[in-house]
C-alpha cells in the first residue's frame, strides 16, 4: 500500500457498541481526508459487506460477540491481504496484544486515544507504521524483550539495516524514520525489504517483533 497522499483514507469499523459505532463514523466522515465505508456490529457482517467498499485500513474491536478475537483478523487478512487491522479495544493485557499483532493487527490503539490522535494513527498506519498507545508499545517492547533468543541467530543485518529496525521499535514511521537517517521514504522502504528477506518476516510489526526477540536491537 503506498504512502499517505492527498487522497482519502477509507475505514471501517468493527464495534458491537452502536454509540462508539456512530461516534467514530462521525468522526472519520467529518474530517477532510477520510471516509467510513462501512461500520459493523460485529465481524461476521463485516465479512459478509466489507468487499462491496473495501477500506485501506479496518478499526477493529477485540472484544466482539461471535468468531474470536483472533480468527476475525486472521480471516480478513487472508481475503484481503492489503487490507490494514488497527486494534482499538479497552484491553491491554499482554495475552490479546501478542495474539492481535502476531495474527496481523497493524497497530493497537486503547479506547480512550483521543480522536485527533486516532486519526493520525489511521495515516501512520497508512503510511506504513504499526501505531500504538504508549501504554500498549511499553508493554510490547517489555514483552519481546523478555523471550529468549533464538540460537545461533545470524541474520547478516548491515549496520545501516539495524539503525532502521531501531528507529521502528522507538516508534517511528516510514516518514519520520527517512527524515532522521536523512534518505528519502522510497530508500527506507528499499532498505526494509531487504530486511524482510534476511529476517524471513512479511510486515514490520514482524520484523520488529523478531528483532527485539533476537537481541539484534
Amino acid at each position: 500500500m503506498s504512502a499517505v497522499s492527498d487522497t482519502t483514507i477509507r475505514v471501517a469499523i468493527v464495534e458491537d457498541r452502536r454509540e462508539i459505532r456512530d461516534g467514530l463514523a462521525m468522526i472519520i466522515n467529518g474530517t477532510p481526508g477520510f471516509r467510513c465505508t462501512g461500520a459493523y456490529r460485529s465481524m461476521e457482517e463485516a465479512l459478509e459487506r466489507i468487499a462491496g467498499d473495501l477500506p485501506d485500513v479496518v478499526l477493529n474491536d477485540i472484544g466482539l460477540p461471535g468468531m474470536s478475537r483472533i480468527d476475525d483478523i486472521r480471516i480478513l487478512k487472508e481475503r484481503h491481504p492489503e487490507l490494514l487491522v488497527l486494534m482499538l479495544t479497552i484491553y491491554d493485557d499482554d495475552d490479546r496484544i501478542f495474539e492481535a499483532l502476531c495474527a496481523g493487527a497493524s497497530g493497537y490503539l486503547l479506547k480512550k486515544t483521543q480522536p485527533a490522535r486516532l486519526l493520525e494513527s489511521l495515516r501512520d498506519a497508512v503510511a506504513g507504521g504499526a501505531p500504538m498507545s504508549p501504554e500498549v508499545a511499553r508493554r510490547v517492547v517489555a514483552l519481546f524483550r523478555a523471550f529468549r533468543p533464538p540460537d545461533n541467530t545470524n541474520c547478516e543485518l548491515t549496520p545501516h539495516e539495524i539503525r532502521l529496525l531501531r528507529l521502528f521499535v522507538e516508534g517511528h514511521n516510514y516518514k519520520t524514520a527517512a527524515a532522521e537517517l536523512g534518505v528519502t521514504v522510497h530508500t527506507i522502504s528499499f532498505h526494509l525489504r531487504s530486511i524482510y528477506e534476511k529476517l524471513q518476516v512479511h510486515s514490520k510489526s514482524a520484523a520488529v517483533a523478531k528483532a527485539l526477540r533476537s537481541r539484534l536491537v
